[in-house]
This record gives C-alpha cells, structure tokens and sequence, in this order.
C-alpha cells in the first residue's frame, strides 16, 4: 500500500512571524493523524523558525524549489546544500516556476538529480495549460513533462519521487478537474508513463498526488480514487481548518 502523502505550498506567503503562528495552528491536529505523510513547504526564510518548531513532530519540511549546484555565483538562488541544511522535502517544477520564470524541462531533470543525490524527496509536479487542456494535448504534454524529468533517473531512485498532476488551469482558479479525469490522467498517462520507463512494480510503488483547487469539501472526492496517492495543496494549506480537514480526508 502507498501512504498517502499531502504537502501544503505556501508560495510567497507568510512572514517568519506568521509562518510561525500558522505552524502553532496547524501542528497539534497535524500530529494526531499518522497515517498520512505531512508536509509543509513555507517560505525559504522561515526555514529555521519552522524547522525548530516542527523538530520533535514526524511532520516534514519542504522547499518549493532550489537550484542544482552546491555553491558558486548564481545571485538569489537557494543551493542544494542550503535546502537540504532544513528540509527533507523540495517541490520541483511547478507550474508558476514553468511559467513565470522560465523554467524548462532540462532544468527540472537538473534539479530533480541534484535533489536525489543529495536525499533530499522530491515532489515533482507536472500539468498542462488551459490551452493544451482545450486542445486535447493533456496526455502529450503530461507524458512529456514526465519522460524529460526522470531521464537518466535510475530505477533504484525512482521510487523516492512523489509526483504531483496539476493542471496549471486548475491552480488557485477554483476550477479543479473532477476526480475521475484527474484519476485517469494519474492512472493512465503518469503511472502509465512511469511503468514504461521503469517498470510495472516500480510504477505501482510510486506516489502520485493531485493539486489544484483542492479543499476540505472536495478532497475526499479524490483521495477516494484508486491511482491518486493525496494532494499537493495551495491556497488551502494557508488556512489550519482546511488544510487539517484534506489531511483528514486523506487518512
């Protein structure tokens, strides 16, 4: 069985002050649901703060994002190194690093290797436009995001990788693809492509999340579903009742 695993991305969100408060909001029914694996993925600068207070807890700390060298003269970029020093877990590829800053494939495959060889635990998030989405390009654009991530991952790392579906149209928007498309996506293109790539075991063993809209109302709608694994959540991990309430439809 794969444990489900839900992981809140605060994005740029939260002072160290109010990333703190947050974590004292959240942490107790956090700890009371052991059965699902918890993260929470703040801002870089409330990384000591956080890491502190979640110290004596099972749950996790993430990066959303970092850069694929150790060290060297890459101004405003956050190493390997420095994620790792706080976190175990690390968000790559999202939509809004696609989109608003360029990032390519070759670039998420980069900082997918470095996260790993580094033991850091990726989540590697992967998701078609609007566009694409009308133009019936879903199943191509996701098989590609996928094939171009894990290219030249070994089998024997593949499975430390949790994959996040988002479709880009469904990210804070309030529109979240229904639980059975994103299930068939999951199911049939993600874990598809992952068992062409490496095998059936190891495609049955990897954790598949979906993000996108999710709330407290809707999550059990999709936790239900046999290929999706939990969630990867946005604006709702901002908000202790709610984020609480999807890491509870998870369990």
């Amino acid at each position: 069985m794969r444990k489900p695993i839900v992981a809140g991305n605060w994005k740029m969100n939260k002072t160290v002050e109010q990333a703190a408060l947050l974590v004292a909001d959240l942490l107790p029914g956090l700890e009371a649901v052991k059965t699902v694996e918890r993260v929470l993925c703040p801002p870089s600068t409330s990384f000591m703060v956080i890491s502190r207070l979640l110290a004596a807890s099972d749950v996790g700390l993430g990066a959303q994002n970092l850069y694929w060298e150790e060290s060297g003269a890459f101004t405003g970029e956050l190493s390997v190194l420095m994620v790792k020093e706080f976190c175990k877990y690390v968000i790559i590829g999202h939509s809004e690093r696609r989109s608003l800053f360029g990032e390519k494939d070759e670039h998420v495959n980069l900082k997918l290797k470095s996260a790993l060889a580094h033991e850091l635990l990726p989540i590697l998030c992967v998701g078609e436009s609007l566009e694409e989405n009308e133009n019936n390009q879903t199943k191509k654009v996701v098989s590609q995001q996928v094939k171009k991530a894990l290219m030249g991952i070994e089998r024997q790392e593949a499975e430390k990788i949790v994959i996040a579906y988002e479709p880009v149209w469904a990210i804070g928007t309030g529109k979240a693809a229904n639980p059975e498309m994103a299930n068939d996506i999951i199911g049939g293109v993600v874990r598809k492509n992952l068992a062409e790539l490496f095998n059936e075991k190891i495609a049955s063993n990897i954790r598949i999340v979906y993000g996108g809209s999710v709330n407290k109302k809707n999550a059990a709608d999709y936790f239900s579903q046999p290929d999706i694994d939990g969630g990867l959540i946005g604006g709702a991990s901002l908000k202790p009742e709610e984020f609480l309430g999807i890491v509870e439809a998870a369990a």
